[in-house]
């Protein structure tokens, strides 16, 4: 048995058993990360004595009898980079933040060692979560599991390929503009970005306040809805943190779509959509329909304005973010300045990224007096309006049915020097986070063989260095599953249902 190909479930159910130990799975999971972190480099800390001291000591607790009723007891999980854990770097994949510890720890991190969960180490992502690629990152680029000639996504890459490529059971990411979910389809797990106001943002490193939520990524929808369920609730620590009367996202968990209305927008299926991805996710629609749900086309009102509008907003809330990393506080403070004026400019040229400067410009000039009411006001208005129009389609339908990408992946450095095709690579998913609403990514097929029922590890090709870069049978392809606010039941449900007709495909990893 390969502990590492188990699901989080699976995995916390044989400990319990006694059929495996928690330290064996800990083991397990820094041995995969030992041999294959060369390749991907989804990790930027990984704290291998302390994962080892909390695998004894939730181990002892089990043989006392605790943790019966939790799910995740004795389960290895990776963390973004940009979520606090006390004593352990928080960097946010930033040289500004290089030197960082924590005094304290993120309330997802509480609620996950509360339930018994361990914590591996941090993974990669792009600088303060700008990005879509994990390629700004100050410490290196990860690379897809899938293909190391790709991209994982981003700005949560290194959490999507930490889950694809066996070194972590769960992650959590962070999703401001679909964070989680591009990864989620780039990298062929399943990514759950949550209502606005499920899960508390305490202890998590802003970019965008308005926008920005945490949320799990996993190999199965069952493990991301047992992580959603633990890391869920309100949060006195957190005011945008909304209590609603249940977080049992579990119960969802049943083989069963009928009578669930679907929407599919037209404006999802025009020109940029790659064909592949198109076949994959009406196939997915089909099949929905043939499972009994009701599934109907129908037009959903300004989202053409989604992407600038949110780039708009989301660098405005940067720019004001940002600014306490100032060479005064904490963080980076450059060595050589004369006077207060020159410390804040060095200390930023040299500590910040070139993403995290175009946005933090930008942010700076659409909040600028001549210029407020011309971008970042009307920004606001879109938003609104984008609002309405989710508003109006969910008064039809339980679901919205779409794309997650536009493509199944892209190769290296494509975007970095083409920073406005990155920009409208989230077409599909900035929307979500203007509206506040749940989604969900799920594989729904790959590149090359529209859905496949019963594959199973796909082979990849070698590069010159003999390392394994491409799959012969093509890249994931992602299926995005939007709800009504706080209808995450809705979208699980969804997706646990498609996931059950098919064989969960892996890639061939490096070892």
């Amino acid at each position: 048995m390969e502990i590492t190909k188990l699901t989080a479930i699976e995995l916390s159910k044989k400990i319990k058993q006694k059929e495996l130990s928690v330290e064996e799975a800990v083991i397990a999971s820094l041995t995969a990360i030992k041999k294959r972190e060369p390749y991907y480099h989804s990790y930027i800390t990984v704290n291998e004595e302390d994962a080892l001291a909390q695998a004894r000591k939730i181990q002892t607790a089990i043989e006392a009898g605790n943790f019966a009723d939790s799910p995740l007891a004795g389960v290895p999980i990776a963390i973004k980079d940009n979520i606090c854990v006390k004593g352990m770097p928080t960097t946010c994949a930033s040289k500004m933040l290089e030197d960082f510890i924590p005094p304290y720890n993120a309330s997802v991190i509480e609620r996950l060692k509360d339930a018994g969960a361990i914590i591996l180490g941090k993974t990669n992502m792009d600088e303060f979560a700008m990005g879509s690629t994990t390629e700004t990152s100050y410490f290196g680029v990860t690379k897809n599991p899938w293909n190391t000639e790709c991209v994982p996504g981003g700005s949560s890459g290194g959490s999507a390929a930490a889950v694809a490529a066996e070194e972590a059971f769960v992650a959590l990411g962070t999703d401001t503009g679909g964070s989680i979910r591009q990864p989620s389809a780039f990298c062929g797990v399943t990514g759950i970005k949550p209502t606005y106001g499920t899960v508390s943002r305490y202890g998590l490193v802003s970019y965008a306040s308005s926008l920005d939520q945490i949320g799990p990524m996993a190999r199965s929808v069952s493990d991301c809805a047992t992580t959603l369920q633990i890391i869920s609730g309100a949060d006195d620590k957190d005011s945008t943190c909304v209590k609603t009367a249940s977080y049992d996202y579990v119960s969802a968990l049943r083989s069963d779509v009928r009578g669930l209305r679907i929407g599919i927008p037209r404006g999802y299926f025009t020109e940029g959509l790659d064909d592949e991805v198109k076949k994959s996710v009406l196939d997915a629609a089909a099949f929905f329909k043939e499972q009994g749900a009701i599934v109907e086309e129908f037009d959903l009102d300004a989202i053409e304005y989604a992407t600038p509008a949110y780039y708009v907003i989301a660098s405005a809330e940067a720019s004001s973010n940002l600014s306490r990393y100032d060479g005064v506080k904490y963080g980076y403070r450059t060595a050589d300045f004369d006077g207060l004026q020159e410390l804040y400019k060095k200390t930023r040229s040299e500590g910040f990224g070139e993403e995290v400067k175009r946005r933090m410009m930008i942010g700076a000039f659409v909040l600028s007096s001549g210029h407020y009411d011309a971008y970042y006001n009307k920004a606001l208005k879109v938003r609104a309006l984008i609002k309405q129009s989710f508003d109006r389609a969910f008064e039809r339908f339980d679901i919205i049915l779409g794309p997650t990408t536009p493509v199944a992946s892209r190769k290296l450095g494509q975007s970095l020097f083409n920073p406005v095709k990155m920009f409208l690579g989230d077409i599909y998913t900035v929307s979500v986070n203007l509206a506040g609403l749940p989604a969900i990514s799920l594989p729904c097929g790959l590149s090359q063989d529209g859905i496949p029922s019963k594959n199973s590890d796909v082979i990849p090709s070698k590069n010159s260095d003999g390392i394994p870069s491409k799959n012969s049978d093509g890249m994931p392809i992602g299926l995005q599953l939007i709800g009504k606010p706080f209808g995450e039941k809705d979208i699980i449900r969804a997706a646990y249902t498609l996931e059950q007709s098919k064989t969960y495909l892996r890639p061939k990893l490096s070892d």
